[in-house]
């Protein structure tokens, strides 16, 4: 178990990028699921603004779903869906 402490330390401060080269933000936390022993989320803060225009963030980051990342090393790198719903929610906010 302490290896996998020590790899989920490493993810702590990641950056986030999409696969289409936009910052997303900065790994803040793990989230992880007890009984699976398996990483489930990320907590990003320090999110990028523009990206994430019209979000009421209050503040606060948010999570990437773990199984959006492509791959870790010394950034991570996520799937561009992260993009896709942060225009459609400012979208919607905008409409709405």
């Amino acid at each position: 178990m302490e290896s996998a402490t020590q790899e989920i330390n490493k993810l702590i401060g990641r950056e986030v990028y999409s696969k289409n080269g936009i910052f997303v933000g900065e790994v803040d936390d793990v989230q992880i699921s007890i009984d699976n022993e398996s990483i489930t989320g990320l907590a990003v803060s320090s999110v990028n603004l523009e990206l994430f225009k019209g979000w009421d963030l209050n503040g606060k980051g948010i999570l990437v779903p773990y199984r959006w990342v492509r791959s870790v090393g010394d950034i991570v790198l996520v799937n561009d869906i992260v993009e896709r719903v942060a225009v459609k929610e400012s979208d919607e906010t905008a409409t709405g």
